[in-house]
């Protein structure tokens, strides 16, 4: 987690720290380290991502130390580590959605908005990631669209309607 680089610590509103307040309340008093998940949530539903200066901050509101929250942000996918598009788009690539075309959607995908995996557009609309497996391996290929919103058997014309649904959402061509 050492950049060598001094990391700036976020202030979080009161407002935000409210809403700590009551994830770490659901625990004993001992065990406040139980809400990390709770609070990494809600430092990206109100940043958008959870910045390494979140983390060092979000673990010295909870009493842990500043890896342990940086684990428990670079193991979950639903914790994004810098700013995304307005869709982050996650397709599987699990051995049986690979099986089942996984790859060739992530790679069609990659083609259709000109970027590879792991990068946002130049609009700012669409991330797109590949994740592990999303537990609907019979769906396949599958992918979730910020990280709410499950798509199952997304053939390239399903794919193609997606994101073309999605531009045209946002008033775009």
């Amino acid at each position: 987690m050492s950049t060598g680089h001094p990391v700036a610590a976020v202030e979080f509103s009161g407002a935000t720290q409210q809403r700590f307040a009551r994830e770490v309340a659901k625990y004993p008093a001992d065990q406040a380290q139980s809400a990390v998940m709770a609070c990494l949530a809600i430092i990206q539903q109100e940043m958008g991502f959870v910045s390494t200066g979140a983390e060092e901050s979000l673990a010295a509101y909870l009493g842990m130390a500043p890896i342990a929250v940086h684990e428990v942000t670079t193991f979950y996918n639903m914790y994004n580590q810098q700013p995304t598009g307005k869709f982050k788009l996650n397709v599987c690539t699990n051995l049986p959605c690979q099986l089942r075309d996984g790859q060739s959607a992530l790679h069609h995908l990659e083609h259709k908005l000109g970027i590879s995996m792991g990068q946002t557009t130049a609009d700012g609309l669409f991330t797109l990631q590949q994740s592990e497996c999303l537990g609907a391996c019979a769906d396949s290929p599958v992918m979730l669209v910020n990280d709410r919103h499950m798509c199952s058997f997304m053939s390239n014309d399903k794919l193609d309607q997606l994101i073309d649904g999605l531009r045209a959402s946002e008033g775009q061509p």
